[in-house]
């Protein structure tokens, strides 16, 4: 097996797979289910969503468990399964992925407000904790902390993570333009604040994913590297800015156009690049192609 930490810095360029929900919901999963469930009731389908990614060229893929949180799954009834959920979606993806590909166990938020007092900070630490222990039993080789927009939490995230395991945690957050022309997290967070508050937290990997195509993600890059010119950097971005047509929230970027601006995130700082809504393995393969020219 080789070392994920060790190869993101060999100065390579490395390519993450795609959105993963799209494809949930092709395959028949409603709106009212639980994603993460059908690691357990619908392995096959997940699996063959893992190994699309893995066949477009993917070096790294994600795991079905955004949402595997404790908290998530309490709407559910299946907080008690979390850990089964979690490690089942680490061993579906380590499957695909064999012994030659990276997996990222993913974290997403939990969607409670820790200010607010929604939810209290041990009961954060413990969720994320168990998230991360399964994540990493179950064959992951990184954990990745993602959509984050509070520092709390995804501090808490790293932190409860890297008590339980010793996997390299990946950490990125979700940024939008504001009206000032800066970025920022709906909690106000800037691309800069992130960088530092996660290197002081431990994390191996910064970055931003969702939200934004390749357009603004080359911005984002750029304000980090600012402040930070030693952590590598993931980007997992949309397919363009969404628009709404005929009913349906709609994704313009096509894998060449997408493909045609790698060059540009790279020079901006990128290390880790892949895609997130509306993107497919089309567009992965896109970005593999570009990447060996």
């Amino acid at each position: 097996m080789r070392n994920f930490i060790e190869e993101v810095k060999s100065g390579k360029v490395l390519i993450s797979d795609g959105a993963w929900g799209t494809f949930l919901y092709e395959k028949g999963l409603s709106s009212d289910e639980c994603p993460e469930l059908w690691n357990l009731t619908h392995r096959d389908k997940v699996l063959e969503i893992a190994e699309s990614y893995i066949e477009a060229g993917s070096d790294m893929i994600l795991t079905n468990s955004f949402g595997a949180s404790p908290y998530k799954l309490k709407r559910y009834g299946l907080d008690d399964r979390t850990y089964e959920i979690n490690k089942t979606a680490a061993e579906i993806s380590r499957e695909a992925a064999g012994d030659d590909h990276f997996v990222l166990g993913s974290i997403g938020p939990t969607g409670a407000i820790l200010m607010m007092g929604d939810i209290s900070e041990e009961e954060l630490l413990n969720g994320f904790a168990i998230q991360a222990k399964a994540l990493a039993e179950g064959g992951a080789d990184a954990i990745c902390v993602e959509t984050m927009s509070d520092i709390a939490e995804a501090v808490s995230a790293v932190k409860a993570a890297k008590s339980v395991c010793d996997l390299p945690v990946v950490c990125t957050f979700t940024f939008e333009k504001t009206v000032n022309n800066d970025y920022r997290t709906m909690m106000g967070v800037t691309p800069a604040q992130m960088a530092v508050e996660l290197k002081n937290a431990g994390a191996s990997v910064i970055g931003s994913n969702c939200g934004n195509g390749f357009d603004q993600m080359i911005e984002i890059v750029k304000e980090i590297r600012s402040v930070e010119k030693e952590l590598p950097v993931l980007v997992h971005a949309n397919a363009g800015k969404p628009v709404f047509q005929e009913g349906k929230t709609v994704y313009l970027e096509t894998p060449d156009s997408m493909a045609h601006k790698l060059n540009l995130l790279i020079e901006s700082g990128a290390n880790i690049i892949g895609g997130c809504c509306g993107t497919t393995p089309r567009h992965i393969e896109a970005f593999v192609n570009k990447i060996k020219k």
